[in-house]
């Protein structure tokens, strides 16, 4: 432990610096603690409805800093970042204060034994020491606001490193400063350019190395602002620099390297916030395959999640998912410093055909809108053009007219054209002067312009003047190298603005108290059980889901005048609270006509449940309902995201075709509608092969009563499964058949 009234180190914490103090890794931390008399709303289950937005501003422009373990001894790890922190609070403007037990001086500058010892309160203090624990007792005693703690060995190591994590931000907790790391690196004491204008890029990592790709977009004259390597993330985390990046008005966006996500809802918060302010953020998100999850977590000791709800989570809150470094860098840099569209549609500009072709047939693909440029618009490209080439969208100019006066008059005419939103000419390689001439005009058009302008440069050597010269020197064309990269960015560009334009924040109608049905479905819960099929339909009820009229009989004379109530034909099902799929036992008839199938039924299903010793509640007779689309409606429990639902094609298609979508509540109607969109048999509902269209309004009431129960139940409920759901014809509603129920 750290501190005293005098200000002096213990012993054992002079002998951890002395000993062990020069760690390899490095990790910075920033962010004010929370008020503790700042209420928070919260939803009906108790969790939050705001991001916690940290003030970073003295993390990252710190007026003074106390390095812990400060070194200038030759070969020594910590003397070179000791250097290097150096030079980087000289940039800030910041005041450094090297901190060592046994050393006078560091570098030449006065060396303090203690962080207590300083000559005035410091804003960050980044520890150089193996074990960071025994330091944040007195950083709390001298009202540190931020630290870093560069040391590794912990939760990336197993589970004794997780247990000295958890120690560790336990120590954070209590001590009221706000940390960085463990396991992290130099890279928020950067060097940024600050010779470069207009919006920047934010960029977070959980591995520093693999933000060095877009670090090094500086040098093509890309603007960066800050970098947050956060490491093992025992306090500040991903989504905390997500939230305070998105406040900034410098940050044009924010890109993202993640490894795991240490809170799910902290996550969507984050991105809510970001969404609400127009700020577009773009991640790579590792873990799509169970090899990626495992590198992930022996990296950085996190839980990456069930990565389709991960995916579905990210595209519900407008989070950009890319899968390289590469189409990071270009979405990222594309999305900061281009304007907001003045429409969706995007013209193909080139010198040949074959070329216009070959981009427009991947861009097309890609649901990018290449529309046909009107016959008006045509004929005044053809007075540039020749007339036997086309100028419909793909725009081919055959090459010559990009050499004179006729190529920047083309260019102009399509970005005049209101339907044009977006520019693209792939130049394949260079052919100077003709490309050199091109590439001018259309950087000369681009300032002009409030429209998007993108240029794909293909040639692999890159060395060109004008490449490096004319169109990097651009800030208003957006070059790419890849056909690939540059139709990702635009997608993203385009997708994104449509996105924030109709977005409103679900938080804001997430229910904060209990309903009526709450209160209902709480007396049907069997905490650590299953719910017989009929206790699970009850459940429905309470939400306001429609059932089949059915009865729970117990004798086979019940079961005959339940029939008569019900009314012919009917479904006769066993129900019980350990039955999950009763079809593969034989425990369910169907299509029953008459008095004696009934009894002969009855005496069969009973007979079966004792053979397997399946214990029952009774027998179901049920209406039968026959005509529409079976889907299947459900909640299931991510560890990452809490309480989820999920949509899809129902009965056996299900675990056939496996085709869902699914969200994190809350949500609205119109994610609702979004999920039966990205369904694979989508067209079923709109009715196929003379099948009358499905009611979709019903089914989408049905998917929001369902967030609503898995919202207020929350712990309560592990798994809800409704399949089939029966989608009548339109106008007749929504049926669920069968419904198994899970409680926690």
């Amino acid at each position: 432990m750290l501190g005293s009234t005098h200000g002096t180190l213990t012993t054992d914490f002079r002998a951890r610096v002395e000993a062990c103090g020069e760690t390899p890794r490095t990790a910075v931390h920033s962010s004010a603690a929370p008020s503790a008399d700042d209420a928070v709303p919260v939803d009906v289950s108790g969790r939050p409805l705001q991001a916690d937005v940290p003030d970073l501003d003295r993390f990252f422009r710190p007026e003074s800093v106390a390095v812990v373990g400060a070194s200038d001894a030759d070969g020594r790890p910590n003397a070179g970042i000791t250097r290097r922190l150096i030079a980087w609070a000289e940039r800030v403007g910041a005041r450094i204060h090297p901190v060592h037990p046994t050393r006078p001086t560091v570098f030449g500058r006065t060396c303090y034994a203690s962080v207590a010892d300083l000559p005035e309160q410091v804003d960050l203090a980044v520890l150089l020491v193996a074990d960071p624990l025994p330091v944040i007792e007195e950083l709390a005693e001298t009202k540190v606001r931020f630290a870093v703690a560069f040391a590794s060995g912990f939760a990336e190591t197993g589970d004794e490193g997780a247990a000295a994590q958890k120690r560790l931000a336990a120590a954070v907790r209590r001590s009221g400063l706000r940390l960085l790391g463990p396991n992290t690196n130099l890279n928020a004491f950067e060097e940024f350019r600050e010779d470069l204008d207009g919006p920047a890029i934010a960029l977070i990592t959980q591995s520093g190395h693999q933000g060095r790709p877009v670090h090094t977009l500086q040098e093509l004259g890309i603007r960066l602002s800050h970098w947050a390597p956060t490491g093992n993330e025992a306090d500040l985390e991903a989504s905390d620099f997500i939230s305070y990046f998105a406040e900034r008005p410098e940050v044009g966006s924010i890109a993202c390297y993640l490894e795991g996500l240490k809170d799910g809802r902290s996550f969507l918060l984050a991105a809510d916030r970001a969404a609400r302010n127009g700020v577009p953020v773009v991640a790579v998100k590792v873990g799509r395959t169970e090899t990626g999850a495992r590198m992930a977590a022996s990296h950085t000791g996190k839980l990456t999640g069930a990565d389709s709800v991960v995916d579905a989570a990210m595209r519900q809150f407008g989070v950009i998912r890319v899968d390289g470094l590469d189409e990071l860098q270009d979405t990222a840099a594309l999305l900061a410093r281009a304007r907001t569209p003045q429409a969706d549609g995007v013209v193909v500009y080139s010198i040949s055909g074959g070329t216009g072709a070959h981009f427009s047939d991947l861009a097309s693909e890609a649901g990018l809108h290449l529309p046909t440029l009107s016959q008006a618009k045509q004929d005044e490209l053809h007075q540039w053009i020749p007339e036997y080439l086309n100028v419909a969208n793909p725009v081919d100019n055959g090459g010559h007219p990009v050499g004179d006066w006729r190529g920047r008059k083309i260019i102009d005419a399509i970005l005049a054209d209101p339907s044009v939103g977006v520019l693209i000419c792939p130049i394949t390689g260079p052919f100077p002067p003709m490309s050199d001439r091109l590439a001018q005009d259309l950087v000369d058009a681009a300032e002009r312009t409030d429209k998007l302008v993108c240029v794909i440069w293909g040639s692999p050597v890159g060395t060109e003047d004008a490449y490096r010269t004319t169109l990097l020197g651009s800030s208003r064309v957006a070059t790419f190298r890849t056909f690939g990269n540059c139709i990702t960015a635009v997608r993203a560009y385009l997708g994104h603005h449509r996105f924030t334009a109709r977005y409103r924040s679900p938080f804001e109608d997430a229910p904060r108290t209990p309903s009526p049905s709450y209160r209902k479905a709480q007396a049907l819960m069997r905490p650590g059980q299953q719910l017989s099929e009929h206790a699970a339909k009850q459940l429905l009820r309470a939400y306001g889901i429609r059932v089949p009229r059915e009865q729970l009989v117990t004798s086979a004379a019940a079961a005959v005048r339940a029939a008569g109530l019900v009314g012919y034909p009917v479904v006769m099902k066993a129900s019980g609270p350990q039955l999950g799929h009763k079809t593969e036992l034989g425990l369910v008839k169907i299509g029953l006509t008459s008095a004696s199938q009934i009894r002969d039924a009855y005496r069969e299903l009973t007979d079966i449940a004792r053979y397997e010793n399946v214990p029952l509640d009774g027998i179901l007779v049920c209406q039968m309902v026959e005509r529409g689309v079976e889907m299947v409606v459900g909640v299931t429990q991510d560890d990452l995201f809490g309480p989820t639902v999920t949509v899809g094609l129902g009965g056996v298609l299900v675990e056939v075709l496996h085709d869902a979508a699914v969200r994190v509540p809350p949500f609205g109607e119109d994610q609702a509608r979004a999920m039966l969109r990205e369904l694979r048999g989508h067209a079923l509902l709109e009715g196929v092969r003379g099948a009358p269209p499905a009611d979709v309004d019903a089914l989408v009431e049905v998917v929001l009563r369902i967030q609503r129960m898995a919202l207020e139940l929350g712990d309560e409920l592990s798994e809800l499964d409704i399949n089939p759901l029966m989608v009548l014809p339109r106008g007749q509603g929504a049926v669920a058949l069968d419904a198994l129920a899970i409680c926690r």
